[in-house]
């Protein structure tokens, strides 16, 4: 196993600590289930020993607590003792089995946490390269497999090893010569199936990646159904995800063939094993070497021999798989989150590196004004592809600013900076005076309120939907809804604000969603309100209906809007026009139009029906 192996398996142990216990008593319960089954040759081979002796042979070794009782009763106490034996053995693997099962699921639904946990700290970057299919895939079956090393696997393994050890020494103490003779045996068996199991690690690394891959596209054609459908997709996408279920399937069978290879292997050996014992043993029997009862105790030991060997190798099998998990969720846990809160050092440049003069406590940000501050901020989400390039503005407490640019100028960036979804490489950004990256980011998202084009709906009621993170009973709620002009949708809605969403509000219209959506933010009474072409799919009476609330969610607020309708930017106090990631113009509409820059020839065409801001 490599080092990376141990290291990440000893990572991933922390969440059986909770389970020592119970892992502890599975521990112990090993060596009586080892000592029952080992048991169990040796009292065959004496009642063989006993019935022999009663026949009139003479070679054969009787335990001396049995010489003395008189054949009958001796056969009766050791059929009492198979008995027993076998009723504790099988108690005894109930009570493990259950310890080790209920480890298990403790283990997973631990791990599985923590990984929901930490995809949810990840930044957008991480995101933007992960496949949500991929994604699951580590969430769901890598996880399950994972359980496997830490239960049934790891703890077979050990019962396994101790079997092997009782069933060994046994066969020393009562013929050391056909025991060492069973033992050397096992030394180049359990080399091949060690090289074996290599080549199924790799081969089980392909099946995982390919099963992420088949997952990912299944996702994307469910997510794009509408789309698959409009444009007669079906036999192009139906034939290219046959191409990655049959890449799926090549994968697996590589597994089958390596998995396979080690049964009959270690059946064929077993079945040499007993071959060289009968032949051996008959013929030391015959000589009167050894008694017939310790013949047949060996066969016995020979079958019993291999049986931990073949479990531990369908273990080790297992093991490999979550070996494999192990290093995929390792990959995961161990992907450093770009957005964490953490301590910054006010820098006196504009081009001031994110990471540097980290020194000062996070602050806690009081209610403030709203002031937003970006200073000399460059970003890019490719090193060769810069989106935004020494950008620099100020908008003062209340002001309302609109960012106008073609597609690729840099706006939905800007927002997605000042929420810190992204760290900008270089730059930093201000609210109230304050580096934003030496607030916390419950406090930072606090003070914004987003209302994006695209809004997303949680499957749950409405009311859930519009609380999220707030405590705000339902009387409250409906009299923030009123304000906002949404009694009429909540009239509409079969109950109300108990009404059940589907996945992404499914069962309400693009303008219902967006006036949930403006609703929620205005329930957060946020410092800084950020919009995105907020009423971008409302019809003109439900935008009619909402604007005038649109107002007065933005009186005394700071805001930004992202706007491509004229009538929108000319309301602003000020506009800013960026081009390539670069501030090239600021002003009002009138001051824009007279200087017949970018922002002219935009709002012209748009006049003209031709583009939009």
């Amino acid at each position: 196993m490599a080092g990376s192996d141990l290291q990440r398996i000893g990572r991933l142990g922390r969440y059986l600590g909770r389970d020592r216990r119970r892992l502890l008593l599975t521990l112990i319960l090993l060596i009586p289930v080892a000592l029952a089954g080992a048991i169990q040759p040796l009292l065959v081979g004496q009642a063989i020993a006993i019935l022999r002796t009663v026949s009139g042979a003479t070679n054969e070794a009787v335990a001396p607590i049995l010489q003395s009782l008189d054949s009958t009763l001796a056969l009766r106490l050791i059929i009492g003792a198979l008995l027993i034996s076998v009723l504790v053995r099988l108690a005894l693997q109930g009570v493990q089995s259950y310890n080790i099962q209920s480890v298990g699921q403790r283990l997973t639904a631990r791990i599985r946490r923590d990984l929901f946990a930490h995809a949810m700290d990840l930044s957008l970057r991480f995101h933007d390269g992960m496949p949500v299919g991929k994604l699951l895939t580590r969430l769901t079956s890598d996880v399950d497999a994972l359980a496997e090393v830490f239960g049934s696997g790891a703890v077979g393994v050990l019962g396994d090893l101790v079997t092997l050890t009782v069933i060994a020494v046994t066969m020393l103490l009562i013929e050391w010569r056909l025991g060492l003779l069973l033992l050397v045996s096992q030394v180049p068996v359990t080399l091949v199936v060690l090289w074996l199991q290599a080549r199924y690690r790799k081969a089980n690394y392909r099946v995982r990646e390919e099963l992420s891959q088949l997952n990912a596209d299944f996702q994307e054609n469910l997510q794009g159904l509408d789309v698959v459908q409009m444009f007669r997709r079906e036999a192009f996408n139906g034939a290219r995800f046959e191409r990655t279920g049959l890449a799926y399937r090549k994968a697996v069978n590589g597994t089958i063939l390596f998995d396979s290879s080690i049964s009959a292997f270690l059946e064929w050996v077993s079945l040499g094993a007993v071959a060289v014992v009968l032949a051996l043993g008959g013929w030391m029997v015959t000589s009167g070497a050894m008694g017939l009862g310790i013949l047949t105790t060996f066969i016995l030991y020979s079958q019993r021999l291999f049986d931990p060997l073949r479990q531990m190798a369908e273990r080790f099998t297992q093991i490999q798989g979550g070996l494999t998990a192990v290093e995929r969720i390792g990959e995961l846990l161990e992907e450093p989150l770009e957005i964490r809160d953490h301590t910054v050092e006010a820098p006196s440049t504009t081009n001031q590196d994110p990471g540097a003069g980290l020194s000062a406590p996070l602050q806690v940000m009081s209610p403030g004004r709203g002031e937003v501050i970006f200073e000399g901020v460059h970003f890019a989400y490719r090193p060769d592809e810069p989106i935004l390039q020494d950008l620099s503005f100020r908008l003062a407490p209340g002001e309302h600013v609109a960012l106008v640019g073609p597609t690729g100028s840099g706006k939905t960036t800007v927002i997605r900076l000042l929420c810190r979804l992204y760290e900008p490489q270089q730059g930093r950004i201000l609210l109230d005076g304050r580096d934003i990256r030496s607030l916390s980011l419950p406090d930072l998202r606090h003070q914004l309120g987003v209302v994006l084009q695209d809004t997303f709906l949680f499957s749950g009621s409405v009311g859930d939907n519009l609380r999220l993170d707030r405590e705000i009973d339902d009387r409250q709620l409906k009299d923030v809804c009123r304000d906002l002009g949404l009694s009429s949708l909540l009239e509409r809605l079969p109950q109300g604000l108990d009404t059940e969403l589907r996945e992404r509000g499914g069962n309400l219209s693009s303008g219902e969603r967006q006036l949930l959506a403006v609703a929620r933010v205005a329930i957060r009474n946020p410092n800084v309100l950020v919009m995105d072409e907020a009423t971008a799919f409302m019809d003109p009476s439900t935008e009619a209906t909402l604007q005038r609330d649109l107002d007065r969610l933005l009186e005394r607020r700071t805001a930004i809007v992202i706007a491509h309708r004229l009538a929108t930017v000319e309301a602003a106090d000020r506009i800013l026009v960026l081009r390539r990631g670069r501030l090239i113009e600021q002003g009002t509409h009138l001051q824009l139009r007279a200087q017949g820059g970018l922002y002219a020839e935009l709002a012209e065409l748009q006049e003209r029906g031709l583009a939009r801001l």
